[in-house]
């Protein structure tokens, strides 16, 4: 049984070196914790490298910041909690005409902080995450874990234009970056983990049934194979790749971190970012990013469910610190958070590692490494976002009822179609509205019907009274 961590009210300096003792205490393996550490990097890498190209982010400074927010996310939630790109910003900046410039994006990440932080100070957010139907909240969940799947099979299946955020020719079998390699890897990662259900700590007599069903030999392979920290040996496998690819990119590494500075951000950049930019990522945000990891991580861990209060906040602070320096909009997302669990992530220090991880690079190499990443094997980031889309969409499976289902179902297919959340959780909510009024519409007939055969009852005794 877990111990439980020192309340976040206190202010000792003893009680609050134990409380981050116990959120970074590692609640599995090292080697799991590593590999979970990269389980959300098939969305991260591709987001960054696309926006270092088209609108020049500043690599350094994005992984110094976003390292140092993964410092701070291990600290304060003790799980995975993921640091990632706000999607629906990068995705303008990227594919509309005129791109965004970097003070844009900026205005626009500090725009929709600005929102979640006010959300999240007045417990507006605590209210909405009490209140919002179940099946809403799981069809959500549902169809950004597909859409994350649908985007891997894609990155996959074809070659990629990050550019231009768009798919090309069809991926050739063979190759540093074909389908073969793509695939290899794939059936490595189900042939370490399988489904994902090496993990039976919340449930130990689930755990005791399953091994008494398996013969002695078949446990012991499982078991060796649950070791292997499948995610970071792929992950390694195609930086090295990346050298293979075109071993000229050691001649373009350069020592040292880039200069930090400070953005100017005008008033029609203010405009702009807030109108193209903040305004399409704010139901965004507010859903996947506060609201549907905040229900994943109590489903994941149910000891240590975050706050949607203090998400929310985290999400505005992060950003009000690191976007007037031209770091990248971020955000924390239930994608990410179920990637690195899928992957072995179960505290904090596996956050904490990857952060680690940045830091090093950014010293190191600061925006010279960027050409690193542009060798890297999109066919392998597909793999890991597929496996981190498909645990996602896999927390919707505890629907309690037809109608639940049908709720969730009709949410998530309307945000994959018209590619929003905000219209399919609308859409949600109407039809959950719609089938409660039907209900309390049906249970008040029911009742003037049995008041009428009362009254005409009476009438009829009262008539037979001489």
């Amino acid at each position: 049984m877990e111990e439980e961590a020192p309340s976040l009210s206190t202010t000792s300096p003893l009680l609050l070196h134990e409380r981050c003792r116990h959120h970074l205490r590692l609640k599995t393996t090292l080697c799991a914790e590593l590999s979970g550490a990269v389980g959300d990097l098939g969305t991260y890498i591709p987001i960054i490298l696309a926006l270092t190209l088209v609108s020049h982010l500043d690599l350094s400074t994005t992984l110094i910041f976003t390292a140092l927010y993964n410092f701070t996310t291990g600290l304060l939630f003790g799980i995975p909690m993921p640091v990632q790109p706000m999607k629906s910003i990068a995705a303008v900046a990227i594919s509309e005409s005129p791109h965004l410039s970097l003070p844009q994006i900026a205005a626009a990440g500090l725009s929709t902080a600005g929102v979640l932080l006010l959300l999240g100070a007045t417990g507006l957010m605590s209210f909405l995450y009490r209140f919002l139907p179940f099946p809403v909240v799981r069809g959500v969940q549902l169809s950004q874990g597909l859409s994350f799947a649908f985007t891997a099979v894609k990155y996959i299946r074809f070659n990629q234009d990050l550019a231009a955020s768009k798919s090309t020719s069809p991926r050739p079998w063979l190759g540093l970056d074909g389908l073969l390699l793509a695939l290899s890897s794939l059936l490595f990662i189900v042939l370490a983990t399988g489904a994902g259900d090496n993990d039976h700590t919340h449930n130990p007599s689930t755990e005791n049934t399953i091994n008494r069903r398996r013969s002695p030999r078949l446990n012991q392979r499982l078991k060796v194979l649950s070791q292997i920290p499948a995610a970071l040996v792929v992950f390694l496998f195609g930086l090295i790749l990346c050298f293979f690819r075109d071993i000229s990119i050691l001649g373009d590494l350069k020592f040292g971190p880039s200069k930090i500075t400070l953005l100017k951000i005008t008033w029609e950049d203010w405009k702009i970012g807030f109108v193209r930019g903040a305004i399409p990522q704010i139901p965004l945000s507010i859903l996947n990013s506060v609201i549907a990891v905040c229900k994943l991580s109590g489903d994941l861990f149910p000891d240590r469910e975050a706050s949607a209060r203090t998400v929310s906040i985290s999400v505005g602070v992060m950003n009000f610190v690191g976007c007037w320096f031209g770091a990248m909009p971020v955000c924390h997302g239930a994608g990410g958070l179920a990637g690195q669990y899928r992957f072995g992530g179960r505290s904090g220090a596996s956050v904490v590692f990857l952060g680690i991880g940045k830091l090093v690079l950014a010293l190191l190499f600061g925006n010279s490494f960027v050409s690193v990443l542009n060798q890297f094997p999109i066919g392998i980031l597909g793999v890991l976002l597929l496996f981190a889309g498909i645990e996602l969409a896999m927390a919707s499976k505890d629907m309690n009822s037809k109608e639940e289902s049908f709720v969730m179902l009709v949410c998530a297919a309307v945000s994959l179609t018209g590619s929003s959340s905000a219209l399919g959780f609308g859409c949600g909510i109407l039809l959950f509205l719609l089938l409660k009024l039907r209900e309390l519409e049906f249970s008040r007939v029911g009742f003037l019907k049995s008041k009428s055969e009362e009254s005409s009852k009476d009438d009829e005794a009262t008539s037979l009274i001489p």
